[in-house]
């Protein structure tokens, strides 16, 4: 039987609620919402796609990512910088990396997203992908709201989604 392979966890306690920060081999792959409806999913998914177990072990990447996710909530940066590692399947991907374009700030709506990967009927699939986004506030999935400006789903509450937008827009 092959061995597994493991992916770094810490805990990061930031304004909003704890999140779990993961790397894989030199790469962030995790800063997700800790008590999120979807943890299991996301966590297996990425166990499964990487054959590998969590260990709870700080890395030089998570200490870059608390650093940066640090400055982030004190308002002195704007613009992550750190490898990640998306996984998920090429749609979620496409979904996730049209997600990074979005300026700091900024709001985008489902639709939006949908139109920027060419495939304008696919909103529910969208909403799905970024549901399942499991590299939250570097993957800026808060700046996504609905159609006519109301506050849709997020990971870590709407409540922290507003307070995400609010930190941003107070700049």
């Amino acid at each position: 039987m092959r061995s597994l392979n493991e992916i770094h966890i810490q805990s990061y306690d930031s304004p909003l609620g704890e999140l779990l920060i993961g790397s894989f081999e030199n790469q962030l792959c995790l800063c997700d919402w800790q008590q999120r409806q979807k943890r299991a999913s996301i966590d297996r998914r990425l166990q499964t796609r990487l054959n590998a177990h969590y260990v709870n072990k700080k890395t030089a990447i998570i200490d870059t990512a608390f650093k940066q996710l640090n400055r982030y909530f004190r308002q002195e940066l704007t613009q992550f910088d750190l490898p990640i590692l998306m996984v998920g399947t090429d749609f979620q991907q496409r979904v996730w990396r049209s997600l990074q374009t979005i300026p700091y700030a900024s709001t985008t709506s489902y639709q939006t997203i949908a139109s920027t990967i060419h495939n304008k009927t696919a909103v529910r699939a969208v909403a799905n992908a970024i549901g399942a986004n499991a590299v939250s506030l570097i993957i800026p999935c808060h700046r996504i709201i609905g159609s006519h400006g109301s506050l849709t789903g997020y990971a870590g509450g709407l409540a922290a989604k507003k307070q995400l937008l609010a930190l941003e827009q107070s700049q």
